[in-house]
């Protein structure tokens, strides 16, 4: 969205405007919901993360600091949310393994996007911290400087966290059979 669309929608929302927080809600549901799955794993628990996100949003739409970028801002709620989830629930359920397939390496796979049961499992597995960066990179497609301005952590933090992350993912991936090694 062109920022000073944006800004205008945001001031439109802050001033009550019903039909500026529905744009609003429209344009970003989509990426905080995904967002929210990939951390998940859970489809009720990211539209449960969604709802809060948007709720959060709306209420302290007055504490947006204009000079970040607003997705900065509602992704960071969003992957903030789906932490306090992962937090508040007692047991994971198991996902059911399928027929491991050779195929491409870690970063083309999440890449791709197209995550499978086993990688999707292996990606539940990483630390929140982990996921959060491979959730941001390779299903939102943010920068290292857009995750770092997220996640308020430094752009070579996120590079550092990104490349654990992959290695962790890499080597889980080989064990179910699922990357040649």
């Amino acid at each position: 969205m062109h920022k000073e669309r944006e800004k205008a929608l945001l001031e439109d929302c802050k001033a009550g405007d019903r039909t500026a927080m529905e744009t609003l809600v429209r344009q970003y549901e989509r990426p905080v919901y995904n967002a929210a799955y990939r951390m998940l794993g859970n489809p009720d628990d990211a539209a449960d993360v969604t709802q809060t996100t948007f709720t959060n949003v709306l209420e302290h739409l007055d504490q947006f600091n204009p000079k970040f970028r607003f997705f900065s801002w509602i992704y960071r709620i969003a992957v903030n949310e789906s932490i306090n989830q992962l937090k508040r629930r007692k047991s994971c359920e198991p996902l059911v393994d399928t027929q491991p397939a050779a195929g491409p390496g870690i970063d083309e796979i999440v890449a791709s996007g197209q995550v499978g049961k086993e990688v999707q499992a292996v990606l539940m597995k990483l630390q929140e911290d982990h996921r959060a960066v491979i959730v941001l990179r390779y299903f939102t497609e943010c920068s290292y400087l857009q995750i770092a301005e997220i996640l308020r952590i430094p752009e070579k933090t996120v590079k550092s966290r990104l490349f654990s992350a992959r290695q962790q993912m890499k080597s889980k991936l080989k064990k179910l059979g699922i990357l040649e090694g």
